[in-house]
């Protein structure tokens, strides 16, 4: 299927940049050809999760030294235009995490730049590859949903960050982390890929006493044309943790929880209509690299880009406006 192989180079081996390396691996069209992270935490978890890889000293030497053909950034926000200004400097393809940069002002000067020098770039907002997004998309075009007559977005976590967060620390802190920038932002691409722009009618979100932590609660309501979008997260209590929407349709509605399992209802039960994934983070992840490689050659692909992130990035900074 795929007739070339390519480099990645990856700056940042925190969470998503170790699954990353195990994905880029999975990919018969990708090979990790360097990484990089300036804590030596991060570098041994690394090291004894992953053999035979290359690791450079510098950013400057993986980018302009192993010149890759892809640089995939994983670093906390507060970097990320720092290393994308240099892969840009080196027409080094992007794949990025979002947000952009630590605020709108940032984020939107690397925007400008990208489409000045028309560099490739994409960002990894995953549920652009989901086949469950696709699907919700197919019934909306066929309207076998009917008219929409709004949307519900619910978060709910027994703690931020979750436990398999922890060691990403700068999660927990007001600056560039929470749960509203880290998962709603998904849910926000997600409303307008598949309803257009996004507006804020209100929004309430509430804070610790601690005034350097991230939210905890969060009451808002978008309007994307004439369809309400009502969004609730909140934070703290036992039970599951809890992310899903629902689209509901005067004909039909449909729930995604989880990113991937999608629901149906026309009467009063949901039935699931997914396919069974043994483990769909990776699949879909895979999808995504799928894609990729269409951007690389040129080919058609939904991939979410630095426009369209910058525009999910303005909503959710509104949204964490008190």
């Amino acid at each position: 299927m795929f007739m070339k192989q390519y480099n990645a180079g990856i700056i940042g081996l925190g969470i998503m940049g170790r699954r990353m390396i195990a994905n880029f691996a999975r990919h018969p069209a990708f090979k990790v050809s360097s990484v990089w992270d300036p804590s030596s935490k991060s570098l041994k978890a690394t090291q004894q999760e992953f053999q035979d890889l290359h690791y450079s000293e510098t950013p400057e030497q993986l980018i302009n030294g192993v010149k890759p053909d892809l640089l995939y950034i994983a670093c906390p926000p507060e970097f990320h235009k720092q290393y994308a200004l240099q892969a840009i400097d080196a027409s080094t393809p992007l794949y990025l995490e979002k947000p952009l940069g630590v605020d709108v002002e940032q984020s939107e000067s690397l925007v400008e730049l990208l489409e000045q020098k028309d560099h490739i770039n994409a960002v990894n907002f995953v549920q652009a590859s989901s086949e469950a997004i696709e699907k919700v998309q197919e019934l909306l075009n066929n309207d076998e949903l009917g008219k929409v007559e709004g949307v519900d977005i619910i978060l709910q976590y027994q703690q931020w960050p979750r436990t398999w967060q922890v060691e990403a620390d700068w999660l927990r802190f007001k600056a560039s982390g929470g749960y509203i920038r880290e998962v709603l932002s998904h849910f926000i691409f997600v409303v307008e890929r598949l309803f257009g722009e996004a507006k804020v009618n209100f929004s309430h979100p509430t804070y610790p006493d601690d005034s350097a932590l991230c939210e905890t609660h969060l009451q808002a309501k978008l309007v994307c044309g004439t369809i309400p979008i009502n969004i609730f997260g909140s934070c703290g209590g036992h039970g599951p943790d809890r992310q899903e929407i629902t689209i509901w349709g005067a004909k039909k509605s449909a729930k995604i929880s989880d990113f991937y399992l999608l629901e149906i209802s026309e009467s009063e039960k949901w039935s699931t209509i997914s396919k069974t994934q043994s483990d769909p983070r990776t699949e879909t992840l895979q999808r995504q690299l799928d894609n990729i490689v269409n951007l690389l050659e040129g080919r058609p692909q939904p991939l979410a880009n630095a426009r369209t992130a910058l525009s999910v990035q303005k909503i959710i900074e509104r949204l964490l406006v008190t």
